[in-house]
């Protein structure tokens, strides 16, 4: 009986249950700095975008940017800056594309590229090929990023 409706499920809903491919970070385009394709095809959670904002151990983006909207962390960093009104001055676009690989906005930055799988001269073995976020990281990184206005 599942497997009647989940065909049935398949057969009515088509292609949509097929899960989009995230974009290869070989693959990302920038026009002017900014990506203008999602990475994944699937929306941003602004939740989990504030979650690895703050973890430590993934964007660790407070080690660096001051953000008045999350007093109960420590520490906020003052090397880039506040990002208090950002979704203001940067479009959703631009956002994903200064996460992704800041670089290619801003050529002299120190911002790490968070989605670019190319080892530097220093990079670890363990570390060799991957990103720092995932490509679904980035998306909900950029909506939290977008709910920081006036």
């Amino acid at each position: 009986m599942k497997n009647q409706l989940l065909a049935a499920l398949v057969v009515c809903v088509g292609p949509t249950l097929v899960a989009a491919e995230d974009v290869a970070s070989s693959d990302v385009v920038f026009a002017d700095g900014a990506v203008l394709a999602s990475l994944t095809g699937v929306a941003g959670d602004a939740v989990a975008g504030r979650a690895a904002f703050i973890n430590r151990k993934q964007g660790n983006c407070l080690a660096c940017h001051m953000n008045s909207e999350i007093p109960e962390q420590s520490f906020h960093g003052e090397v880039g800056p506040q990002l208090d009104y950002v979704s203001e001055r940067w479009t959703a676009e631009e956002l994903r594309g200064i996460v992704s690989n800041a670089k290619m906005m801003f050529p002299d930055t120190i911002m790490p590229a968070f989605y670019n799988g190319v080892d530097a001269d220093r990079t670890l073995k363990k570390f060799a090929g991957k990103t720092v976020l995932s490509a679904q990281q980035v998306e909900d990184i950029v909506a939290y990023l977008q709910t920081l206005s006036e």
